[in-house]
């Protein structure tokens, strides 16, 4: 290149860096107009010239900035094949997206090398705005720091980003004014007794079938024939992905004749079909808002009536969505949410008027199933009876627990 030409000191408006370009490449010097930033261009200027006095004086090349929002764009790239299971992206890598745009909104255009412990507090401070509790809060932080420790591994930022952000502390119980979650409680047996009759006959059989076996919400909806091992009085169900299948560990769950008293009706279907049909569930519901209405239209025909004005009726076609093959997690609690809704308005129109029951979801079931198996035959049984991840029982003694379990599943499920 000529002296005449030489690559200008320019501010980077959008970093606040100053930047210059040489032969096509943009070389990022650190904080505009700052000693630093001059030395290093005045060393890259020297070393572009080829002037001999200055030879090895000039830095090594300077890699391009990377921004916020290029990295947290590489990550999910990334996350995309990483947080997956059975081809499909799991809660997780969902959750992955949600940190993600956290920190796009607030720093995405800032350098990813200044993204310091100032700056998650900043992001963490939005959180505790937003009104999230205490332990959610923690977890989204957890997801930030993990963010940039890919990044360090992949040398996207230099490891010391990371170590900084680690030395962020959780947000303590006690030690903050930040709202507290609830603890999940098992639901009393009473109101799971009261629910059951306003399900459908598939959802109470989930719900039944949940709460003998311990078993997942996501475990009970993705059940099918083939995946049931019936050649034994106690039946094993291994679910084809479950939340520790990343661990290594397998998912065995025994059935027990209570078990397969409940799933015996629904086993009239191909080995690869759920278990568990919406479209069953549905057809059923419709089948009995028909009866109901037929039942009426008979008691109004048998009461006298005065003669009233026939009125000209405009019927629409009813737009009917097409439902899955499968439940999913969200849909199985929102059919227990309208069964509780409803029974607990016919409790309210009772005379005297019932109290109405409280909201329960499907993972207090496992919650309840917990309790009474580790309060009756301990811990072991309850790791396996639940599918948690086993780290400091021997692999014999395991083995004699799943014996135990075994036993447990023959008589109770």
């Amino acid at each position: 290149m000529s002296r005449k030409s030489v690559p200008a000191y320019r501010l980077h408006k959008p970093s606040g860096q100053a930047r210059t370009i040489i032969n096509g490449r943009h070389f990022y010097l650190g904080k505009y107009n700052s000693p630093e930033s001059r030395l290093k261009y005045a060393r890259l200027l020297a070393s572009s010239l080829e002037e001999p006095q200055n030879l090895g004086l000039a830095p090594p090349p300077l890699p391009e900035l990377l921004l916020v929002a290029e990295l947290l764009v590489k990550y999910l790239t990334f996350a995309q094949t990483h947080y997956i299971n059975g081809g499909v992206p799991t809660k997780e890598y969902h959750c992955m997206v949600t940190a993600a745009k956290h920190i796009n909104d607030l720093f995405g255009d800032l350098p990813a090398t200044e993204f310091g412990p100032a700056k998650l507090k900043t992001v963490r401070q939005s959180l505790v705005d937003s009104g999230l509790c205490r332990t959610e809060i923690n977890k989204r932080c957890k997801r930030f720091i993990r963010i940039f420790k890919w990044a360090a591994s992949e040398e996207l930022v230099s490891a010391a980003v990371y170590e900084s952000l680690r030395t962020v502390a959780p947000l303590r119980f006690g030690k903050t004014t930040v709202r507290e979650s609830e603890p999940v409680k098992p639901v009393d047996d009473q109101h799971v007794n009261l629910v059951i009759p306003y399900l459908t006959p598939v959802v109470a059989a989930m719900v039944q079938l949940q709460r003998i076996s311990g078993m997942r919400p996501a475990e009970v909806i993705a059940m099918k024939p083939k995946k049931l091992e019936r050649s034994s009085d106690v039946w094993i169900y291994e679910p084809e992905a479950h939340k520790n299948q990343w661990r290594g560990q397998r998912r065995q769950i025994q059935l027990g004749p209570k078990c397969q008293a409940i799933l015996s009706p629904f086993l009239n279907r191909s080995e690869d079909d759920f278990i568990f049909s919406p479209k069953e569930s549905e057809n059923w519901r419709r089948e009995q808002l028909h009866q109901d209405s037929i039942a009426k239209s008979k008691q109004r025909q048998l009461e006298p009536t005065a003669e009233v004005k026939k009125k000209t009726r405009i019927y629409q076609p009813i737009r009917r969505k097409t439902l899955r093959q499968s439940f999913s997690v969200d849909s199985y609690r929102r059919s227990i949410d309208y069964a509780i809704q409803r029974l607990n308005e016919d409790r309210l129109g009772r005379q005297p008027p019932l109290p109405p029951i409280p909201k329960w979801f499907p993972y207090q079931l496992r919650h309840t199933f917990a309790t009474c198996i580790r309060q009756d035959f301990g811990v072991e049984i309850a790791q396996l009876g639940l599918g948690h991840a086993r780290t400091n029982i021997i692999d014999v003694y395991a083995e004699k627990s799943f014996l135990k379990y075994q036993e447990f599943a023959r008589e109770h499920c």
